[in-house]
């Protein structure tokens, strides 16, 4: 009798080599998957990163545009200055800046009869009785950061209202 083992082996070693290409296969789509993940949340984190800075730097800028409008305001006649719109420039002290902020402030006056106002053109005011206030001013503060500036791939927008004391 004649063993026929060589059979058993050449079959056996076809076997194994297709058991270690289906194995290295599984483990390329495993990698590329986790791969894929880690890079969708990269693109994720990057995108929230930005919108965060540009909305926090949204609220420090209307808590100067507020400011900056008492300026306006003290430096101009009564009722005089109904609306700013302006784009902050940062350059003054070497800071880097691309003008992409949008800032809108939208004013009402508040003051006590007779008023100031009625020597202007300006019809956004309103008389109170009140011997405690000489006068008030409502600002509506917009900071916005449009897509066209392509700084964010969605509009960024701060709306701030503020009763300030003239």
């Amino acid at each position: 009798m004649q063993r026929k083992n060589y059979l058993l082996r050449n079959s056996h070693s076809k076997y194994r080599g297709g058991f270690a290409m289906i194995m290295a296969i599984t483990v390329i789509v495993v990698i590329a998957t986790i791969m894929a993940l880690s890079l969708a949340l990269t693109t994720q984190t990057t995108k929230r990163t930005t919108d965060t800075y540009l909305h926090e730097q949204a609220v420090l800028l209307s808590n100067s545009a507020a400011e900056y409008a008492l300026l306006r305001i003290s430096q101009a006649a009564p009722c005089s200055i109904p609306s700013l719109n302006f784009t902050p420039d940062l350059n003054q002290d070497g800071l880097i800046s691309d003008d992409i902020y949008d800032i809108n402030i939208t004013m009402r006056y508040i003051f006590n009869a007779p008023s100031p106002c009625l020597a202007t053109t300006v019809d956004d005011y309103f008389n109170v009785v009140e011997e405690e206030t000489d006068g008030t001013v409502l600002m509506d503060i917009t900071v916005s950061v449009p897509t066209s500036k392509k700084v964010s791939s969605e509009p960024i927008t701060f709306f701030r209202r503020s009763l300030q004391k003239l």
